[in-house]
Parts: structure tokens; C-alpha cells; sequence
């Protein structure tokens, strides 16, 4: 019999060890290499009442493992013999994890050989060339170490920052404790707007902190007063109230004063949580939480109330479901695993009939209108569309149109744009991973009236010098020449182009 000596205890080798259990036999799993990633698999796998067998070259750390009650042997996970010793029938996972690169890819060749192909083969390398050359050698997954701690600490990062803002905000609030806020949203305000202010408003709430959701111009999309319609929301005209009746002001969905809303360029702010990139503009605000990643505000909201552990009721939640739904185009649109994560939250919380009967909305005359002149005054210059609808009042029927003309065949961005008595309103859709629509928009129109995500953005231009022209077929042809030529020379499209 042979032996390996340390401390006076002999160690047999896996031909010398007779062990009838059956445990050890049929192992679930097979563990090559135990250093400490096999370890805490290991130990892990032992939790959750798994068969296992750890084969190791380094004896001592074999005598370990066997001392804790570990089936463990002693043997180079490269040398085929070892296997042949071994009871594979009921193989489900095969881990190779030794931190021995070159021993790995040895021990993935003869697993083929071993009739177990069913089993889930899992390999530990080193660096990105071992990884694709363990996947070429037939490993359903490859790991590497360093990828994995650094994902796990981004993870404990994020976690911790989350943390940090929620104890910040939380402390804003309680020192406004009885005071009143201002809660503002951008003009024409759309479901991720309204429920990220009823969210921050229920969080107010919750601190003794009175507020008012303002907001300026018209909801007019259909989809948006039905919103606030079935789910009763409470918001006031901002040009019924004064500001100075409020002790200090929020804004959600939009950052900047001033731009898309009625506050005045430059005013302090106690309160910005936004969504959309800020661009160069600069924020004057005691709280700033703008994440241009997630898809929706509504998102950023749902996730303060989770971590102050405020109660989610049936209609915030709702309210909160449907704005992610929308800004987010059902996650098809700028999506995040943070959209995802708040959705699964939300979901068993809403009322699902309610969201059945948003989805569904009638479709009024002028928005059919709007999509009507969309069409017909289309101008497709390479793989842009843009189109001028003329003289619009309901400017929420823009985006639906720029959806629209973003599905026909040979098109990557569609914008549609219109005129109301003293603005050139613009929505723009793109699918192109080439074009960032906001950027393009920004640097078409100007940082101030422009802006949006990579592919949904929008701008609003003043008439400035056009308001004087009183000829409207004058005035629709020159807002025309200036749009689309102002948007092709920003992405560098010559306009003669077919």
C-alpha cells in the first residue's frame, strides 16, 4: 500500500480506498481542482445536499477535504486514469476549476471520452484567450475570476450607492419636515413624468412634507388623460400657483429650469431625478440623481420607495408600471435590467384592468389627421425620413406618428415635426446604432430646446423671425427648408441624396 505522509496521517490513493456508500460512487457532481474557488462551490454544493467528489493533485489539501467530511481524492486532473476509477453514471455537472490552465483543457479533452454528455460542463480560465479555447474544447460555460469579482463588486458598488443616495434623500426630506414642495414636471407632462411625481410626492408624504404637482401646457395624448382620468391623479396648472407659497422645489423627468417648463433659467433647486442625458447644461440643486441608462424615470422612483421602504399602493403602482411600459416602448426602447427589475416589483401591485383599458385608447380625429399629413408629406432622404405636418394643436400626436414612420422598410430614423402658434415642436425615433438621435437633436437645434435618448428625442423651437410671417403656406415651406436642413447638415447627410 502506498502513502502519502504529513503529520503522521497516512493518505490512500483513490485504488486503495474501498468505500462501499453510494454517495461516493454516483456523485451529482465532480469537482477537479479545489483551491479556493472549488472549495466554496464545494461547500456550497454540500449546503443544498448534493452528491460530490473533489479530485485534487495536491494531497494535503485532499486530507483537508476529507477531514471535513468532504468524498475527496488525490489525483491530476489531466491523466485519464482517474476517471476510469471513478462512477459517472449519474453525472449532472462536471466543474473543472483548477487555477492550472493548461490541466483544465486537458481534463475537457478526455471528458468526451467519458460517455457523460449530458452532464453541464463548467471550466475556470485564466484570461480571455483560455476562455475561448475552453469553449472551443465543448465547456457549456467558462468562468474567469477576475470578471467575476469585478462584477461583484460593481454589484456591491451599486448597492452602496443606492444606499447613499436613498440616506441623502432622506435626510433632505426630514429637514423639510412640515415644510411645502413644489413638485415640477415638463410641459405636457406624459405618464413617466405624472407617476415619477406621484411617486416622489407619496414619498414626501411619508415625511410630513406637503406638495403639488405642477405642470405647464396640455395633456392631450389620448393614452396620457386616460391615464390621469382612470387613475384619478391630482395635478394643478402651474400658472395657478406661485412658487413663493413653496418652501423649494423638485423637478422629475426634466433637469434644466427652464427648458420644456416654466422656471426660470438658473434657479436653485432642491430636487432633480431625471432620466434624459443632461448634456453640457449645469444644475444649481441640493439633491441630483440623473441616470440617462434607465429607461424611465418611474424607474428611478420605484426604486426610492423600495429602498425607504415606503408602501406601494395599488394606484402609485399602477401609476409607476405604465410610465416604465411607455417611455421604455414595452422594454424595446433603451432598457435597463434596473426597468426590468422595478417592473417585476410593480407588476403583482397593479391593477392589470386598468393597464388593459390604457393600452387601449380611442384615437382622436386630429391625431389620425397628424398622421395623415405624416405620411403624405414624408420626405426620405437615404435611410432618414423626416416629415412636416403642418399646423398642429395636439403635439403629443408627433412621437406616435414618428413611430409609425420608423417601421416602413428602409428607414433607421423617422422625424416628424409641426407647428403650433409660437413653436416648431419636433419628435424624432431611430433604430440606427449609428445615430445619437438627442446628440444630433442638440447639435441641430441648440442645447437648450433640444435633446432625448440616443434613439427618442425632441425639440421645441421658438417661431422667433417666422411669428411675423402671416402667409401660412409661406411659413410651413420656410420652417420646412430650415428643419430638414438643419438636421441633415448635424449628421452630415447632403440633402440632394436619393
Amino acid at each position: 500500500m502506498n502513502y502519502s505522509l504529513r503529520g503522521g496521517i497516512n493518505i490512500p490513493t483513490l485504488k486503495e480506498i474501498d468505500v462501499p456508500d453510494k454517495k461516493w460512487q454516483n456523485p451529482t457532481y465532480l469537482i477537479l481542482g479545489s483551491g479556493s474557488i472549488g472549495f466554496a462551490v464545494a461547500k456550497e454544493l454540500r449546503e443544498l445536499d448534493k452528491d460530490l467528489i473533489i479530485v485534487d493533485k495536491d494531497s494535503q489539501k485532499v486530507e483537508t477535504l476529507r477531514e471535513d467530511a468532504y468524498q475527496a481524492i488525490a489525483g491530476d486532473i489531466s491523466d485519464p486514469e482517474v476517471y476510469k476509477q471513478l462512477n459517472l453514471k449519474e453525472l449532472t455537472g462536471i466543474l473543472v476549476l483548477s487555477s492550472d490552465n493548461e490541466a483544465n483543457k486537458k481534463a475537457l479533452k478526455i471528458i468526451p471520452t467519458l460517455g457523460i454528455n449530458d452532464a453541464y460542463c463548467v471550466a475556470r480560465a485564466s484570461d480571455a484567450i483560455n476562455l475561448q479555447e475552453m469553449e472551443a474544447l465543448g465547456a457549456d460555460l467558462v468562468l474567469m475570476p477576475s470578471r467575476l469579482v469585478a462584477k461583484s463588486l460593481a454589484r456591491s458598488l451599486g448597492r452602496a450607492e443606492v444606499v447613499h443616495r436613498g440616506n441623502k434623500l432622506s435626510q433632505w426630506f426630514k429637514d423639510m419636515s412640515g415644510n411645502a414642495l413644489a413638485i415640477v414636471v415638463h410641459d405636457n407632462p406624459d405618464p413617466d413624468a405624472i407617476s415619477s411625481a406621484l411617486a416622489l410626492q407619496k414619498i414626501a408624504d411619508s415625511f410630513d412634507v406637503k406638495s403639488s404637482i405642477l405642470y405647464h401646457g396640455d395633456i392631450g395624448h389620448q393614452e396620457n388623460k386616460a391615464f390621469v382620468n382612470l387613475l384619478g391623479i391630482d395635478l394643478n396648472r402651474m400658472e395657478e400657483h406661485s412658487l413663493s407659497d413653496f418652501s423649494d422645489i423638485a423637478m422629475v423627468d426634466c433637469a434644466v429650469p427652464g427648458a420644456n417648463n416654466m422656471l426660470s433659467p438658473g434657479m436653485h433647486l432642491g430636487i432633480v431625478l431625471d432620466h434624459h442625458p443632461l448634456g453640457d447644461a449645469e444644475i444649481d440643486a441640493d439633491f441630483v440623481d440623473i441616470r440617462p441608462n434607465v429607461g424611465a424615470s418611474a424607474t428611478i422612483l420605484t426604486k426610492y420607495l423600495q429602498e425607504l421602504n415606503i408602501e406601494i399602493e395599488q394606484v402609485l403602482a399602477t401609476a409607476l408600471l405604465y410610465g416604465i411600459r411607455t417611455d421604455t416602448l414595452d422594454f424595446k426602447r433603451n432598457t435597463d435590467s434596473a426597468d426590468l427589475s422595478a417592473a417585476a416589483y410593480l407588476y403583482p401591485l397593479a391593477d392589470h384592468d386598468i393597464l388593459d383599458q390604457l393600452e387601449r385608447p380611442s384615437m382622436s380625429i386630429e391625431t389620425l389627421d397628424i398622421l395623415g399629413e405624416a405620411i403624405l408629406n414624408r420626405q426620405v432622404i437615404g435611410s432618414y425620413l423626416l416629415s412636416n405636418v403642418g399646423i398642429i394643436r395636439d403635439r403629443d400626436a408627433l412621437p406616435q406618428a414618428a413611430d409609425y414612420l420608423l417601421s416602413l422598410e428602409g428607414i433607421s430614423t423617422s422625424i416628424v415635426f409641426g407647428v403650433s402658434e409660437d413653436r416648431i415642436f419636433i419628435s424624432g425615433r431611430s433604430n440606427d446604432i449609428r445615430v445619437n438621435l438627442g446628440e444630433v437633436l442638440r447639435r441641430a437645434f441648440g442645447e437648450d430646446i433640444a435633446g432625448g435618448h440616443s434613439n427618442a428625442a425632441g425639440a421645441q423651437i421658438p417661431l422667433g423671425v417666422f411669428s411675423d410671417i402671416k402667409d401660412r403656406q409661406t411659413l410651413l415651406r420656410l420652417v420646412n427648408e430650415a428643419v430638414v436642413k438643419k438636421f441633415l447638415n448635424a449628421v452630415g447627410v447632403d440633402e440632394n441624396t436619393e
